[in-house]
């Protein structure tokens, strides 16, 4: 069971297994990795044999038989020819070829299983098990955001230790603390510390410098970094790095660490056949990818190269009612008392699995005169669908994990590291079901059928209508819903014995709708926010008091927004906690005009008041002087790096301009900073908490402005001073 896996230059390819006493590595030899090629079309009547001729000529090439296999879920099994590659970076060259051959008509051939990882092909078709038999030691490395761009770093952070002075200093720190450690894993803040190190050590001619465990080999350059855009969203992707011996996380380029940890990390290398090293890069769409490619190859099914599926024919009628998203109750904003919010589990992945909606099965030929999804018309295969097999142990594996962690914190002495597994494994498959619906409708999605994400959308409609009618049946008024929750309190014109038990009803719409409905919280309050400049409710925007609990559940407001100043968090936690101790806006007002008060008097500590912002193009790109692109420019002055998809750090000392001058890099000597500003966010992240009672930003000014001290005038503003 090996945790990683080189391809060296050379061709050779070396497994590295953790063990109690390190790192072995195994030569593999003969590993030859297999494309195919198939008819697209099965009602064509092709001959490949002069397409086996052309390959069987091409030195690349180790071998062609024709293998029965299915070269999609819809199709049987059929004759196609499987194309063996001497060397594994061939495998895409000889496939394209298979698409220029004059000999047949373009389009009519597709080729399978091509476009895979090298690591993850490599599991995949020789079976072997990424997931490491025995622990795996990590080593942190990593620069402060100063260094970053530097060709030679002058502090390095070592296994926690700060390492500063010359080269050779920081190269010896290096070099002990592998010595010490053996890793198996580098935690690296950024993966250019790998090339950097190196260059660091020859310059300065430290001949002995390694990070690797292969002696021949120092490390290699997999990909170069590049900026992609991604539903309208910038990303970057920095270069990615192989150091033989030892898997890379990279923690400016992972998702599954970054959200959980290690355990979940492993967990879903069990269940993907994603080596550590590259799920930690991986999205969770390539996961569920990897996961659904397992589940074809267990089936003999073949994996098209590029996603290609008409989508079925359907009426105008039918294109409206399919074209819409789950139900939404709109909610009553304002602050209501003794409420309880009940959450289906895993609605979606939980539909897929009950209903059987898989790309397989949907508008299946068989039943076509059936109509098994609500208002849709859409058949369903009574065969089980792949993609049920597929969510189902993710779905099961989730639940034993979330009643493990119950377990162990109603223990009188938890054990917190194996809280810690637990909670890092729970998120990872999380994610993974979160990810399933959507991935149905997105268009490169290998597996995807829109079909799919049609009848899962109108399932979940019937399911929270049937829970919405039976509540109310039962005298409970429902305040809000959404997709897969509903927010209920007891009907004030139903008598308390007329009234049914919450959990009897929970549990009977459980056994209607065959996906568990549970009782995801008790609010001593809950207030819904409206939309700013309107009276309606903000769908995502909320913010109560669970019952029996010190802190409070928030959704959507300031304190949640990963932009947020630490200062502006605090601030509006403290006025939830007056609100909740008086119901009176006074007292919120109150600690607003106190906080006013700090801000002008130049006693906020300015690591504060740092916002964090992603960096959405390139400074080129932009064509308005905003914050942003004023912190850009002082980072462009200091050589750092900070690239479309990234985040950039730093605090505003003067929003009245529009130069460089506008603000200050979170990592500056910050002398000042423009109060009026941090103001203008408060009174902002208060009109969140006081908006539900009735509260607009103007009426909290016209408040403060007339409560307003008279000695605050005294106070100068720091920044324009």
């Amino acid at each position: 069971m090996s945790f990683t896996i080189d391809f060296l230059d050379d061709g050779r390819i070396f497994e590295w297994e953790a063990t109690a006493d390190g790192a072995v590595a195994t030569e593999r030899e003969n590993y030859t990795p297999r494309f195919y090629v198939a008819p697209r079309d099965p009602a064509t009547d092709l001959d490949l044999t002069t397409l086996q001729s052309v390959y069987d000529q091409h030195p690349d090439v180790v071998a062609t038989e024709m293998v029965a296999r299915r070269p999609g879920f819809r199709r049987d099994e059929e004759a196609v020819l499987a194309v063996d590659v001497a060397h594994i970076d061939r495998v895409t060259p000889l496939a394209r070829q298979a698409r220029q051959l004059s000999a047949y008509p373009v389009g009519d051939l597709a080729c399978f299983n091509v476009d895979f990882s090298r690591e993850f092909r490599y599991y995949l078709e020789t079976g072997a098990d990424p997931t490491p038999a025995s622990e795996l030691s990590t080593l942190r490395l990593s620069v402060p955001v100063t260094e970053t761009s530097n060709d030679v770093y002058g502090e390095l952070s070592v296994a926690g230790d700060t390492v500063t002075g010359s080269p050779t200093d920081i190269m010896t720190a290096v070099q002990g603390a592998l010595e010490a450690h053996d890793p198996d894993v580098l935690v690296c803040s950024t993966s250019e510390i790998v090339p950097t190190l190196y260059e660091m050590a020859t310059d300065a001619g430290v001949d002995d410098f390694s990070l690797s465990r292969w002696p021949d080999v120092d490390y290699q350059q997999l990909a170069s970094r590049s900026t992609y855009s991604s539903y309208g969203r910038v990303g970057h992707s920095p270069a990615r790095y192989n150091v033989p011996g030892r898997a890379i996380i990279d923690e400016s380029n992972t998702f599954f660490y970054g959200e959980t940890n290690l355990d979940g990390v492993l967990d879903l290398v069990s269940r993907s056949k994603k080596p550590v090293q590259e799920l930690a890069w991986a999205s969770i769409g390539n996961v569920l990818t990897a996961i659904q490619i397992c589940e074809a190859h267990d089936r003999g099914v073949l994996v098209p190269w590029n996603s290609w599926r008409h989508e079925f024919y359907k009426p105008m009628g039918t294109l409206h009612d399919a074209d819409r998203g789950g139900f939404i109750f709109a909610p009553e904003v304002g602050l209501h008392e003794n409420v309880h919010e009940l959450d289906f589990s895993s609605l979606y992945p939980n539909i897929i699995c009950t209903r059987n909606v898989s790309p397989d099965v949907i508008r299946c030929d068989c039943h076509s005169d059936r109509d098994d999804v609500p208002g849709l018309g859409y058949s369903i295969c009574d065969d089980r669908g792949y993609l049920v097999d597929v969510l189902q142990p993710i779905i099961d594996a989730r639940d034993e994990i979330k009643a493990a962690i119950r377990h162990e914190k109603e223990r009188d002495d938890p054990d917190e590291d194996r809280l810690t597994e637990l909670e890092g494994r729970s998120g990872a498959l999380k994610w993974i079901l979160v990810a399933c619906f959507g991935y149905q409708g997105f268009s490169n999605a290998k597996f995807g059928r829109i079909e799919c994400h049609e009848a899962i959308n109108a399932f979940a409609r019937e399911i929270l209508l049937t829970a919405k009618q039976r509540l109310e049946a039962g005298g409970w008024r429902v305040v809000h819903g959404i997709v897969d929750s509903i927010w209920v309190m007891p009907d004030p014109d139903v008598d308390d014995e007329d009234r049914e038990n919450l959990g009897t009803l929970a549990t009977a719409i459980t056994d209607e709708v065959e996906i568990r409905l549970e009782h995801e919280a008790h609010y001593d309050w809950v207030a819904f926010v409206p939309q700013r400049e309107s009276d309606a409710g903000a769908l995502t925007k909320y913010f109560g008091k669970v019952a029996g609990d010190d802190d409070f559940k928030i959704r959507g407001i300031e304190a949640r927004q990963r932009s947020t100043p630490p200062f502006i968090e605090a601030v509006q936690r403290d006025c939830l906690d007056r609100l909740d101790a008086t119901r009176s806006p006074d007292a919120a007002l109150d600690c607003l005009q106190d906080a006013i008060k700090r801000l002008h008097a130049g006693t906020v500590p300015v690591e504060q008041l740092v916002e964090r912002n992603r960096v959405s193009k390139p400074l080129e790109g932009y064509t308005q002087n905003t914050q942003n692109v004023a912190a850009l420019k002082r980072a462009r002055d200091q050589d750092l790096a900070i690239h479309p998809g990234q985040d950039i750090e730093y605090v505003v000392v003067d929003d009245e301009k529009s130069s460089r001058e506008r603000v200050a890099l979170a990592h500056e000597e910050v002398a000042s900073y423009d109060a009026s500003y941090y103001e203008t966010q408060l009174v902002r992240a208060v009109e969140s908490v006081l908006a539900p009672l009735g509260w607009d930003r103007t009426e909290i000014r016209r408040e403060i402005a007339e409560t307003r001290v008279p000695e605050l005038s005294a106070y100068t503003n720091p920044a324009k001073n």
